[in-house]
């Protein structure tokens, strides 16, 4: 069952069309990967969902029409988590992720939601009085994660996670979002590590110039020469050594 249905989206910047009418769904309890280059449309993709670009087409989400609000749209339970580990400096860790949960009322919830995020990421909790701005680049994007968590979202879109962080952290990371999805939380997962993610999502589209030009299985898609030679350069299939 498809928990978010996109049909006929189109997204423009003043008078310049972005994305260009592209149907795309989002399967509840499933990973999706959108994979494209730089440029291509993929945050474009995302930050429409989030409701903070004009968009036309139709947008369903759980059953009922999604609002263009950013705020309605958390309250309906869609949290982005953006590219680039925006963190608060100035703020604690804790601090950072109470932010998160501005949709969640009571303080005992609050403090559930807090010892959730604690145990999933064990780092933050040691850290939960420093300055977020200290952290390193991996604790900063598990703070993000995590404080996307704190508003209980029913889809987490993340943008870029694996950005500008070595390679053993990366691997921390698509840990994490295999956790993430192994909680029941639909993921869509926006990325230009193809290989990575491709590895973990069940369904993948893959965007240029604001079009999908190629949809599949994430297995599918891990096999096309076609995503192969775009993506690495090389006439061969992503899971050959």
């Amino acid at each position: 069952m498809a928990l978010l249905e996109i049909r006929d989206l189109k997204v423009y910047y003043g008078a310049l069309e972005a994305i260009h009418g592209i149907n795309l769904d989002i399967e509840e309890k499933s990973i999706t990967a959108i994979l494209g280059s730089n440029g291509a449309g993929k945050t474009t993709i995302i930050n429409t969902i989030s409701g903070m670009l004009h968009r036309t087409g139709t947008v369903i989400f759980n059953g009922r029409p999604l609002s263009t609000k950013p705020d309605r749209v958390v309250r309906r339970g869609i949290v982005q988590v953006p590219e680039g580990r925006q963190v608060f400096p100035g703020l604690t860790v804790e601090e950072n992720l109470r932010l998160g949960a501005f949709s969640v009322s009571g303080k005992h919830a609050m403090q559930k939601l807090m010892e959730e995020q604690f145990r999933v990421f064990p780092r933050l909790r040691e850290r939960r009085n420093q300055d977020a701005g200290t952290l390193s680049g991996g604790e900063q994007q598990m703070l993000v994660i995590a404080r996307g968590l704190m508003s209980k979202p029913k889809l987490l879109m993340l943008d870029e996670p694996s950005l500008g962080l070595a390679p053993l952290i990366v691997n921390d990371v698509f840990n994490i979002i295999r956790n993430i999805h192994a909680q029941g939380i639909t993921v869509l997962l926006v990325e230009q590590n193809a290989k990575k993610s491709l590895s973990v999502c069940q369904n993948a589209y893959v965007i240029e110039n604001g079009k999908i030009i190629l949809s599949g299985t994430g297995r599918e898609l891990l096999n096309n020469e076609q995503v192969a030679h775009a993506y690495l350069g090389a006439s061969r299939t992503l899971n050959e050594p």
